[in-house]
C-alpha cells in the first residue's frame, strides 16, 4: 500500500469529519463519493459510516460500487450491522472489511476490525496497513453488530438510561456514582453525549434485531432521544445541554 492514498468517504456516521480530517490531516487525498461517480476518479479505498439507517448504508455502497475497481478495499463500519450482512450487498464482497470505533475518532488508540465471511485474507492485510498510516493500532474480533468496546459500553449506557427512566437518580448522580465508584473516565450518559447518542442506540437496536435476546433492548428513552434529534454535544442537547460553537 502507497503512504498517499486517495479515499473515498461516504455516509453520515458521527465519525466522518474526523476520520475525512484525520486522513487530510496526514496528506491523503479525500474525494466525495459524488466526485467518482461524475469523474469516475481512481481510488485507493473507500470508507462507508452510516450506522443507523440501514437502507442507506446499503444504497450508499451499491451506488459507488460500479464507480471504482472491482479490488478496491472497502471499510465499513458494523456498530449497526455485521461485515457479512454489509458484505452480502456487495457484487464483489471479498473485498469489505468490517471496524468499529465511537467518537471521538481522535482520541482512539485501537480500532477493532472484523472481516465478513466473505472477505479474502488480502484486504485484511490492506486494513491493517491503512490504519498503521493513520497511526492506529487494530484488534481483530469475530463479526458481531458493535464489535467488543462499542457493544459493551451501549449496554452499560442502556442501563443507565433504564435507571434514569425509572427515577432511581438524576443524570448527574448517575455520573458521579459510576466514575467515583468505578473509576471509569467519564459517566456513562455524559459519555453517551460525548460519542453521539444516535451510534448507541445503532448498537443496542443492531444487537436486539440480530440476536433477539430481551438483555440488548433499548432502552424507550433512547429511542425518543434519537427522533427527537437530541443526539448529543453534536446536536447540542442530550442527557445534558452544549453550547455549539459556531
Amino acid at each position: 500500500m502507497t503512504t498517499k492514498l486517495r479515499v473515498s468517504v461516504v455516509g453520515d456516521g458521527s465519525l466522518t469529519e474526523s476520520i475525512i480530517m484525520g486522513l487530510k490531516t496526514r496528506g491523503h487525498d479525500v474525494v466525495s463519493g459524488n466526485e467518482i461517480k461524475k469523474q469516475e476518479k481512481d481510488i485507493d479505498l473507500v470508507i462507508e459510516t452510516t450506522n443507523l439507517d440501514l437502507d442507506r448504508k446499503k444504497n450508499n455502497l451499491q451506488e459507488i460500487e460500479p464507480f471504482i475497481g472491482q479490488d478496491v478495499l472497502i471499510l465499513s463500519t458494523c456498530l449497526g450491522v455485521t461485515a457479512t450482512e454489509t458484505a452480502s450487498w456487495l457484487k464483489y464482497p471479498s473485498r469489505l472489511v468490517g471496524f468499529a470505533a465511537f467518537a471521538p475518532w481522535e482520541g482512539a488508540e485501537l480500532i477493532e476490525v472484523a472481516p465478513a465471511l466473505q472477505t479474502n485474507s488480502t484486504y485484511l492485510d490492506h486494513t491493517r496497513q491503512f490504519f498503521q498510516l493513520l497511526g492506529k493500532e487494530i484488534e481483530i474480533v469475530d463479526d458481531e453488530v458493535g464489535l467488543v468496546f462499542p457493544r459493551i459500553l451501549s449496554l452499560i449506557i442502556n442501563e443507565a438510561v433504564f435507571a434514569l427512566t425509572e427515577g432511581i437518580a438524576s443524570a448527574e448522580d448517575i455520573d458521579i456514582a459510576m466514575t467515583k465508584g468505578t473509576n471509569y473516565p467519564m459517566g456513562p450518559l455524559a459519555w453517551a453525549d460525548e460519542i453521539g447518542i444516535d451510534d448507541v442506540y445503532a448498537v443496542l437496536a443492531g444487537l436486539y434485531r440480530n440476536l433477539g435476546e430481551d438483555r440488548y433492548r433499548p432502552a424507550p428513552k433512547l429511542r425518543k432521544m434519537v427522533h427527537a434529534g437530541w443526539l448529543g454535544k453534536k446536536s447540542g442537547k442530550g442527557f445534558y445541554n452544549y453550547k455549539i460553537e459556531e
